[in-house]
């Protein structure tokens, strides 16, 4: 009888352990999920689709004409690209679905703009990524794939950079083995 006791303490402490353990991985913000593969057009009308960013460090940043946060991380948005776009770091705005065409050409042109910005009329992006509300939201995607950062709000732009850094170091000296930058980053 004691034996019995024990063996259903055991599984017990297994399933807690196990449903604990999938939690973990289903909530944590360090790379467990991927990146949706969805197709975006640009404000010059190319096609694109992110999974074409795979083995590069992406920074994809959903975004509105009217958001002020949004507009003060631009000088940020454009430091990053200017400083890591040679290393391979790509940069994706997506204007959401709400803001007008005409104004998100026109603020990517007064902005001066160097990164690529979609825009996401048909929600297709806001849906594939979670259900994106508020704005600016950004996800950094490692080079494989998966989604290693989600932030709502304004960005810490050195841990952000500092991250970056550690992907373009690894894809750079282990290209063929992009996964460990996640596990670098944790």
């Amino acid at each position: 009888m004691q034996n019995l006791k024990t063996k259903d303490k055991l599984i017990a402490a297994f399933v807690f352990i196990f449903v604990i353990l999938m939690a973990w991985l289903w909530f944590s913000p360090s790379g467990i999920k991927l990146a949706p593969n969805i197709e975006l057009t640009t404000i010059t009308g190319e096609k694109i689709k992110l999974a074409s960013f795979r083995g590069k460090p992406l920074l994809v940043t959903f975004w509105a004409t009217s958001c002020s946060g949004c507009v003060k991380e631009m000088p940020h948005l454009i430091e990053l690209h200017n400083k890591y776009h040679t290393q391979g770091l790509r940069i994706i705005g997506i204007s959401m679905p709400y803001d007008r065409p005409d104004h998100v050409m026109k603020m990517a042109r007064q902005k001066q703009l160097p990164y690529i910005i979609a825009m996401d009329i048909n929600k297709q992006a806001t849906q594939a990524f979670g259900g994106i509300r508020l704005t600016p939201t950004t996800f950094l995607i490692a080079p494989n794939g998966t989604i290693v950062r989600h932030k709502i709000g304004e960005l810490d732009f050195s841990i952000v950079e500092q991250q970056i850094q550690s992907m373009l170091n690894l894809t750079t000296s282990t290209s063929q083995q992009p996964t460990n930058a996640v596990k670098q980053l944790n």
